[in-house]
């Protein structure tokens, strides 16, 4: 006669079971302070990506997320040791510096680096730090985690649609940063409300595990996107057909429903991104012009003239002003080589923008 197995006692080892998870799920909130971002598997077992993530479709083996630090944790820069050789420029800005609709050697940075520039007698090369979102805050939060990796200089190529007082907090990442907002603001002293309602405010129900279930969930999209992507070296889709930039606009003069720009412009956030490294390159970037119904009073879907002209005025006072080194690139592409946007530009006039850049690259070191 065979002994009698053991009875399993199923429901003690559910009741266990859920007391660990629940003890685990709210242990996690005391884990918001480790940057578990930073555990990468970029620059290690993949190579790391030339420009952060971002994207929505599962066809560009890329996806938009809030970690910053996953972020630049994903990207080249984290893993490449600078050498006493390199000269290191980091690129700021939106979407046309990161590169919609082109390829990483098609954009501003991977076009620097093939031209093998030199400057201070260093090789030089670029690092694409763009991302498709228009806000100086964002800029600056990108610009503040930068600066550990030892820039030689800081190139901002910015525009007037980044400027407005309410666009520096909407910005999905920015929202979703709120705690390294407010230490933005206390550090360089900024006038942005550090309670203001856009700003997402995690609950303690939110920094637990079933609250955090979708950052960490896009936390390891990435890592095992990086076997699709190294494989591939698709980060973003290319449609062959796409809507092209507005040429015949709208008969109005509104931007932000302004009547002026006075006291309208977030200032103090491109005067504290100027600080954060000395040697910065603030950059006017190249937009569309249209000719094109009602570009009279328009110069595209973002500008009517009266605001853009009030802008580049008091950008250029504001920089002989503050004694910072200032390119005003505004009008240098033509009309036709932009593509679904008054700022995404197609390679080639990348390629007018490169050379600009790198003539400049090379004048600070004179």
């Amino acid at each position: 006669m065979q002994p009698a197995k053991p009875r399993i006692r199923l429901f003690p080892v559910l009741l266990k079971a859920t007391l660990l998870f629940v003890l685990f799920n709210f242990a996690f909130i005391f884990l918001k302070n480790i940057p578990l971002g930073k555990l990468s598997l970029y620059n290690s077992i993949f190579p790391g990506r030339e420009r952060f993530p971002f994207g929505e479709t599962h066809e560009s083996y890329n996806l938009s997320l809030f970690n910053l630090d996953a972020m630049f944790a994903s990207h080249v820069l984290a893993g490449t040791q600078k050498t006493p050789d390199e000269y290191r420029v980091l690129l700021i800005g939106d979407s046309s510096v990161w590169g919609t609709l082109l390829t990483p050697g098609q954009t501003l940075a991977g076009q620097l680096d093939a031209n093998a520039i030199h400057a201070c007698g260093r090789t030089v090369h670029a690092y694409n730090l763009g991302y498709p979102t228009i806000s100086l805050m964002k800029d600056l939060m990108i610009l503040d985690q930068a600066k550990q990796y030892q820039p030689d200089l800081v190139i901002w190529l910015t525009t007037l649609e980044a400027f407005p007082q309410d666009k520096q907090l909407t910005s999905p990442i920015v929202a979703n940063n709120a705690e390294r907002v407010r230490e933005l603001i206390t550090k360089y002293n900024l006038h942005a409300d550090p309670n203001d309602r856009a700003l997402v405010n995690a609950s303690e129900w939110d920094q637990t595990l079933l609250g955090q279930r979708r950052a960490v969930a896009d936390f390891l999209r990435l890592q095992i996107y990086g076997a699709l992507w190294a494989s591939t070296g698709i980060d973003q889709v290319y449609p062959s057909n796409y809507e092209r930039a507005q040429i015949d606009l709208e008969a109005n003069q509104d931007f932000h429903g302004l009547t002026s720009l006075q006291a309208a412009l977030a200032f103090d956030v491109l005067e504290a991104g100027m600080s954060v490294r000395p040697l910065t390159l603030l950059v006017n970037e190249p937009m569309l012009i249209s000719h094109g119904r009602n570009s009279d009073i328009r110069y595209n879907f973002f500008y009517p003239r009266w605001a853009y002209d009030d802008y580049r005025q008091m950008l250029v006072e504001h920089a002989a002003a503050q004694h910072w080194r200032y390119l005003d690139l505004w009008d240098l592409v033509p009309a036709d080589q932009f593509t679904n946007s008054a700022i995404h530009m197609t390679p080639v006039g990348e390629s007018l923008l490169a050379n600009k850049i790198a003539s400049a690259i090379q004048a600070n070191c004179k």
